[in-house]
Parts: structure tokens; sequence; C-alpha cells
């Protein structure tokens, strides 16, 4: 289960407040009729507890450089997926509530890696560890499996949710970061497919926007003005074209990250060349994309299968 820190009533009052200023949505029309689905969905998946992994393996040297893996019965080749949760860059937030994606996912017949990764709050979380982590676990694991006759290499991927969806499109446009930035690295492997499910895709325009009560900020260690060149280095929508395949699911009752973050991102990448896949779910909210119990859950299967080589 997450840490009890988390007060969900807190939470949703700072979600209000967070798209009321940035003109969204009023704090009555937000609060009022969304409160108890919000409780429903968000305490439901994030307290549910996980199904179990097959195996957990350390990527790093921290605590929380890990990742945990599951296999689908059978000899293979199998598609490898990473797979890296949201929770607003906060350590209050772990990776077990995406664990039931990562079961269902398997049970499909994909290896899931549920990355873990340091956080706001744990020491060198934030600029640029958290970038810096999910880039070692990324390498860590496709040097790992590069000669292993279970895995496909040519069907590895990378799916996020939510901030975890800005880390998946972030993976993916690596080779598009100044060489002068500590973000940028030398790499053997690439990733040729990013999914992101109610990804945050601009980081300037979620300061902007003060998703998370103003976490960005807290995230790349300023404002835009402050640290223009972070949120180049750092921001999918900066990196563009990355030449990637990208798969972006958003729900239009999103009340935790706007469907706008996900529009904008594909408007941008189609004027620039990219060619990615957008899949728009009318009164889908932000939670149910993880949440194989949910309604919207086909239509994230029929949207992450595909591109895997899988029907």
């Amino acid at each position: 289960m997450v840490p009890r820190l988390i007060d969900y009533e807190q939470y949703l009052k700072k979600t209000c407040y967070t798209l009321r200023h940035s003109r969204l949505i009023s704090s009555r029309t937000l609060y009022r009729p969304y409160k108890l689905l919000f409780w429903k969905g968000m305490r439901d998946i994030l307290e549910r507890p996980p199904p179990a992994f097959d195996k957990r393996v350390q990527y790093g040297e921290d605590p929380q450089h890990f990742a945990e893996l599951r296999v689908p019965d059978g000899p293979g080749r199998f598609p490898f997926l990473f797979v890296v949760h949201g929770g607003f860059w906060q350590s209050a937030y772990d990776l077990k509530h995406v664990g039931h994606l990562c079961a269902a996912l398997t049970r499909k017949g994909i290896i899931t890696c549920n990355l873990e990764y340091r956080r706001l709050g744990d020491p060198g979380g934030g600029w640029p560890g958290t970038f810096q982590d999910v880039s070692l676990a990324i390498d860590y694991f496709l040097e790992m499996i590069s000669s292993d006759p279970g895995v496909d290499l040519a069907r590895t991927a990378v799916l996020g949710h939510s901030a975890g969806g800005h880390l998946a499109l972030w993976l993916t446009s690596r080779h598009r970061v100044p060489v002068t930035s500590p973000l940028h690295n030398s790499q053997r492997y690439r990733l040729g497919l990013a999914i992101s499910l109610a990804g945050v895709c601009d980081l300037r325009r979620a300061w902007k926007q003060r998703l998370g009560n103003g976490v960005v900020a807290k995230l790349v260690g300023g404002t835009p003005d402050q640290y223009s060149d972070r949120y180049d280095a750092g921001s999918p929508v900066e990196l563009l074209p990355t030449g990637t395949r990208q798969v972006l699911v958003h729900g239009t009752a999103d009340t935790i990250v706007p469907v706008s973050q996900s529009e904008m991102f594909v408007e941008r990448s189609e004027q620039l060349g990219d060619r990615p896949t957008f899949v728009k779910l009318k009164d889908v909210g932000h939670f149910e994309l993880i949440d194989p119990e949910s309604d919207a859950w086909s239509a994230v299967v029929k949207a992450v299968l595909p591109p895997l080589g899988l029907g």
C-alpha cells in the first residue's frame, strides 16, 4: 500500500485549487460533483494491494533503484515493456499502484518492468536525479536483456502514467538532450516506442497551469524564467521531433492532468514531422487508465497491444 502520509481530502482540494487558478474549472463545479468519484477511483487503485511480481531487480546503488518484473508463462519471445508510475514525481507515491496494470498486461503476453526511482522527498530526487534514475534503469535493463532469448528486442517500449507519462516520453527523447545538460548520456540502446497515459507532456505549460499545486517548479528547481535550459532538456515537447513512435491516451474528464497536455503535444509533434497516435477518451478521468477494473481499460489495451505486435 502507498504510505499513509497521503491525505486524500487535501489532495483533492489542492487539485481543485490547481485547476481553479489555471481557469480550467471552478472549485464549486469541480469539488462537489467529483468528490465521490475521486475518492472511489483514486483510493481504490492507490490502496488496492497489487498482484505479486516475479522478481525484484536492483539497477543501481540507491534504495529506490529497483524494478519489479512480471513475466508471462511460456517460452517467449515476449515484448518487454518498461512501466513508469506517476504521482507528480513525489515520494508519497510509489510503484505499487501500477502493479495492477503490469499484471494485466503480463497476462496479455508482455514482460513488464515496473520501475522505481528517486522522487521529490527522496535524497537526490528532483533535478537531475529523477531523470538520471529512469535513464539509468533503461540502460541497465536493455543491456541485461540484450542476450535473453525470451525477449524480443525489436518490441521494447516504455509506458508511463501521469508524471510517469512525462518520463516515458522523455526517455524516448534522450538522444535530443543537449550535451551540455546533466541529463545527457551516451546511449548504447534506444527505445522506439513511448506510450503516455494521461501524461504531463509540456513542463512549461504544466508550470503555468500549476499542476500538482506548483510541483513542476519543485521538480525542475525553479521557474522557466530561472532555468530555461532545464525546461528545454527535461520537457518532452521541447525535444521534438524524436523520430520515435508515440502513443498518447488521455481522458477528456481528467481533472488532474488536463487533456490539453496531450492535445498540444500531438499538435506540435505532427507539425515537426513525427506521427503520434492520439486516443482521446470521452468522459474518462485520470486513474481509470491504469485500473484494469475500469470501463476505460479495454480502450487502453487496444492502444497498447498493437504497437507491441499483439492483437
